[in-house]
């Protein structure tokens, strides 16, 4: 009677650490864009690397440390993409047409690289505490730069009136409602920027 060999675990090669741990982020990354933070846990982030859970444990304390550091290298990307788009203070010129570009710019980024917002823009009920907690810290910090770009631009251009820290949190919901129908493919970007531009007029 031929025996049948039983099946071996993935093997996993050695790698210097500072490579597996990329490895296991972009594992990791790759499961949230796929199924969403639902379907993260070691076991998946394992088979999806190819690796045994004792090598992710080797490069991770636990799955709360591996998130950890996958918000760390995704904020990083996603704050120097936001800071090439939107300056610390208004630059000189019309602030209407320096809005314009900057959604423009801003919905180039998501496109370009929805890897890096989808964990982002499409949290849902599943995120973990400390997913949800970072997001809103990263919200909060953007919100009040474009409350503060918004006020000297109310200014600049004489007004309207408004409530500058209720128009931040509306232009953070917009953002956030925007990005997600772009990354669902439910509307193009060049309708965001006319509606942004009709938005515009109708302020003056």
């Amino acid at each position: 009677m031929t025996r049948v060999p039983a099946a071996r675990r993935p093997y996993a090669a050695r790698v210097p650490l500072e490579t597996r741990r990329e490895q296991l982020l972009d594992a990791a990354l790759a499961i949230i864009v796929r199924e969403g933070y639902a379907g993260i846990s070691i076991d998946a982030i394992a088979k999806q690397a190819g690796v045994t859970r004792p090598v992710v444990y080797g490069a991770f304390d636990d799955l709360g440390d591996l998130l950890g550091s996958l918000l760390d290298r995704q904020q990083l990307r996603a704050v120097t993409q936001l800071a090439e788009v939107l300056p610390e203070s208004l630059p000189d010129g019309d602030p209407d047409a320096f809005l314009l570009a900057t959604v423009r710019a801003l919905i180039d980024r998501v496109l370009a690289d929805p890897d890096t917002w989808r964990p982002v823009l499409v949290a849902g009920d599943s995120t973990p505490a400390v997913v949800r907690d970072r997001i809103d810290g990263d919200r909060q910090r953007i919100r009040r730069q474009i409350a503060d770009l918004l006020a000297v631009g109310i200014e600049r251009r004489g007004g309207p009136d408004l409530d500058v820290e209720v128009a931040s949190y509306a232009a953070i919901a917009v953002l956030e409602s925007f990005g997600r129908l772009l990354l669902e493919g439910r509307l193009e970007g060049e309708r965001m920027v006319g509606f942004a531009a009709a938005l515009l007029r109708g302020l003056r």
